[in-house]
């Protein structure tokens, strides 16, 4: 009898340790699974109680959605708007007490909104080499009436801080405080989709490049001494005898101000604004080696008129070298290449072609929605931080 009880009692005291399971943590996700006509403006948000979530995978369709965990990684939430009419999928795990799992997957389905907004164009290209005064100009289909929503989708990383300003209600702006250091790296995404941009309206897709920046060069034009000096990494790399806008009416002034190269073509065909053949001031030519500096028809190019060059101003307007400077300025000049000119009495528009450093830095944050700069971070991860 002694050895039955004796039996019985460690049989009790094992089976009792045997038998005890903590309970598995509980997972739970917004929206929830199997939710149709989700607002694409709401994030996936997933949850551990009783546990810290240790893998959370999403896609929308079959693209990776971004996200991040919290501190104690019992919050996971998506870190940028959703794409509408779209089926997401989340597969999570959450591991509790003495390695005890649980899982979830769920799926659910954004709205198919009524109207669509989207990013028509992008400058500078994607992969495109640019000069240290580029900035970044996103032209929308469409009016955008919530600017503020816009702009903090709008990630720009790269060295340094920046800003964005609308120039009308289909195009965001972005310069940086100073321009951009030679042989850095920029990288741009609209973060569109999803993003609820007015009443009903809703960013149709995401929109990403990259582009990288050249050389400095920055060329200085002197209108009074007619000379150029094209300076590469602070290197004087050609001076160039030059004439300017004869200044004798406001469209034949060269402006002043900090401009930078647009475009070029070998050659432009320029023909006299407002005038038509047999007036007064009427030309129709093709001009070699144009580079384009602002959107008034200004422009260096060759001319053979050596007569001029370095003595008088004689031009309509544009900026004329001799044909074999011309053409070297031509060969080496990249988009966003700053061109200072000095020495007349017009000065160059903010919004003339693209003379955005014309703008003190206060002047170009009072023309964003936010009225605040971007500290841009390549290395950093998520969303732009806004101070």
């Amino acid at each position: 009898m002694r050895w039955i009880a004796w039996t019985a009692a460690v049989l009790l005291f094992v089976g009792g340790c045997a038998v005890h399971v903590p309970p598995a943590p509980r997972i739970t996700m917004s929206p929830a699974s199997g939710t149709a006509g989700v607002r694409p403006d709401a994030p996936v948000v997933v949850k551990a109680e009783g546990g810290r979530l240790t893998s959370v995978v999403a896609f929308a369709g079959r693209e990776l959605l971004d996200g991040d965990l919290d501190a104690s990684h019992t919050v996971w939430r998506s870190r940028w708007t959703l794409r509408p009419g779209t089926e997401f999928t989340v597969n999570a795990v959450a591991t509790g007490a003495q390695g005890v799992t649980s899982r979830l997957a769920g799926r659910f389905r954004t709205l198919r909104p009524k109207r669509e907004i989207s990013v028509a164009s992008v400058t500078p290209d994607d992969r495109e080499t640019v000069g240290v005064g580029m900035p970044i100009i996103v032209t929308f289909t469409g009016p955008v009436e919530d600017r503020a929503a816009v702009e903090k989708a709008l990630e720009v990383r790269g060295p340094g801080e920046g800003a964005w300003r609308w120039a009308g209600p289909t195009q965001a702006i972005y310069r940086p405080r100073n321009m951009w250091p030679s042989g850095s790296r920029v990288a741009f995404t609209a973060h569109l989709a999803g993003l609820r941009t007015g009443p009903g309206t809703y960013g149709a897709a995401d929109r990403s490049l990259s582009f990288g920046v050249g050389r400095a060069t920055i060329s200085t034009i002197d209108a009074r001494t007619h000379q150029m000096v094209v300076r590469t990494d602070g290197q004087v790399a050609q001076r160039m005898a030059i004439s300017a806008g004869m200044g004798t009416t406001r469209e034949y002034t060269t402006t002043s101000g900090v401009h930078l190269t647009m475009d070029k073509g070998n050659p432009v065909r320029m023909v006299s604004p407002g005038r038509r053949e047999g007036e007064p001031g009427y030309y129709d030519m093709l001009i070699g080696y144009a580079v384009r500096i602002s959107n008034s028809g200004e422009y260096v190019h060759a001319m053979d008129n050596v007569w001029a060059q370095g003595r008088v101003n004689v031009s309509h307007g544009c900026v004329n070298a001799r044909p074999n400077q011309a053409r070297w300025f031509y060969d080496h000049s990249l988009r966003g290449d700053p061109v200072i000119v000095t020495g007349t009495a017009r000065e160059l528009e903010w919004n003339n072609g693209w003379g955005y450093w014309q703008l003190s830095w206060a002047d170009w944050l009072a023309g964003s929605a936010l009225h605040a700069p971007v500290r841009e971070d390549l290395a950093a991860r998520g969303g732009p931080v806004r101070r």
